[in-house]
């Protein structure tokens, strides 16, 4: 079985799991803590980051943005995550971009960071265990105007980026669930947004993320019902 090497809360490696999920692929999940990169993972990729697939053959595909092009080519001929025409893929990867580059920068990178990492990992001038509360409240701050444009996107058009679920809903997914998790969403403020999130939430392939768990830090009480 391929091995997916992830770390529960990284949202790039929740992407992967929801792909493989929607492709139709189970791989054994193997557990990396990005401040402390094991051994192997430092040999599959001497950057130290995930998430890195390792097909059952031992080849190795490294970075979020390699393993999607190769998922894609390898899984996606019966059910593409990136369909259509040349110009509703770049819709789609248009997308994926502004959750992994701008939401993350925004958004999940301080609220995580603070939140979480920063329980294992000691900041210059701020202990272990120390979270900068303003910089997560900036991060949560600028949560709800990507929900609100996600929201829009949603009363445009069947999926984020048209009328097929694409990446880029696996995408917006991976980042709103790992904040989700948290318990840091005030669902009533983005009705349009939750109910795209209870469709995507719902599908047999999130029910990869609904066990999750970190040490320490438990999922918010509602993270794994479909009804919230």
């Amino acid at each position: 079985m391929p091995q997916l090497h992830h770390f529960t809360l990284d949202p790039q490696g929740r992407r992967m799991r929801l792909a493989l999920a929607e492709y139709g692929v189970a791989a054994t999940l193997i557990e990396e803590r990005p401040w402390q990169p094991s051994q192997t993972l430092l040999d599959l990729n001497p950057a130290g980051l995930s998430p890195v697939y390792v097909e059952d053959n031992g080849a190795s595909v490294a970075g979020a943005e390699a393993l999607t092009e190769y998922l894609e080519e390898t899984l996606g001929k019966e059910r593409p995550l990136v369909p259509g025409s040349a110009l509703a893929r770049a819709e789609v990867r248009r997308l994926v971009a502004w959750f992994d580059i701008k939401f993350y920068a925004e958004v999940t990178e301080p609220v995580l960071t603070e939140k979480v990492i920063r329980r294992f990992v000691a900041a210059p001038g701020n202990g272990r265990g120390s979270p900068d509360m303003q910089r997560m409240r900036a991060g949560l701050q600028m949560l709800k105007p990507h929900l609100d444009y996600l929201g829009y996107l949603a009363e445009q058009r069947s999926w984020l980026a048209g009328n097929d679920l694409s990446l880029a809903d696996l995408a917006a997914a991976a980042h709103i669930s790992a904040i989700d998790y948290l318990g840091e969403i005030n669902w009533a403020d983005h009705p349009v947004a939750q109910t795209w999130y209870s469709r995507i939430k719902s599908r047999p392939s999130f029910r990869v993320l609904l066990g999750d768990t970190i040490p320490g830090v438990a999922p918010a009480a509602h993270y794994a019902e479909l009804d919230f």
